[in-house]
């Protein structure tokens, strides 16, 4: 069977999965030449939100870089324990945070990969700005479709769930798995 007979026959949303499944490992494999300077994916957003944005608070570093606060205070630890940034009170208001970017944080960024591949900067920056942004648009709907801390929980209609959910009310040592 050709590749183009059985992606006809696979569902557009199985297709879709491939891209994305395409996408992260391409990421991944970015991320591994990250790592090879000792930083990763999100300590590297955080610097280079510090440098073009100024200090932040940890607050708002999370809502730039859009990490979860928990997730921002363990990048930070990180950061802060390479000397790659400072945590500083707020001359103004002594209950506030400010993380800044010191002097080591700035070499590190200028020695840091790129998170995207120079491949695809390369052929991005090639595209027209219309079609640039309709790629971050279709980006942007489709992150926002996988966003779970956005979903509601759905009720389970798949009967082998529903059976095995229910053994496990009634019976607590099976797993009950799905």
């Amino acid at each position: 069977m050709s590749i183009r007979s059985m992606n006809e026959r696979m569902e557009i949303n199985e297709q879709v999965l491939i891209q994305l499944r395409r996408i992260v490992r391409a990421l991944d494999l970015q991320s591994k030449q990250l790592q090879k300077v000792g930083l990763t994916g999100s300590q590297l957003m955080v610097l280079r939100a510090l440098s073009k944005q100024g200090p932040l608070t940890a607050n708002q570093l999370s809502q730039a870089v859009n990490l979860s606060q928990g997730t921002i205070t363990t990048v930070l630890d990180h950061l802060e324990h390479k000397t790659l940034i400072r945590r500083e009170r707020s001359p103004q208001d002594k209950r506030r945070l400010t993380i800044t970017l010191t002097e080591p944080g700035r070499d590190a960024l200028r020695q840091a990969p790129s998170l995207l591949h120079v491949n695809f900067l390369d052929a991005f920056r090639q595209l027209s700005d219309w079609e640039q942004t309709l790629i971050l648009s279709s980006l942007q709907r489709v992150a926002g479709m996988m966003d779970c801390s956005q979903a509601k929980p759905k009720p389970v209609l798949d009967p082998e769930c529903i059976e095995t959910g229910l053994r496990y009310l009634t019976d607590d040592t099976e797993d009950a798995g799905c």
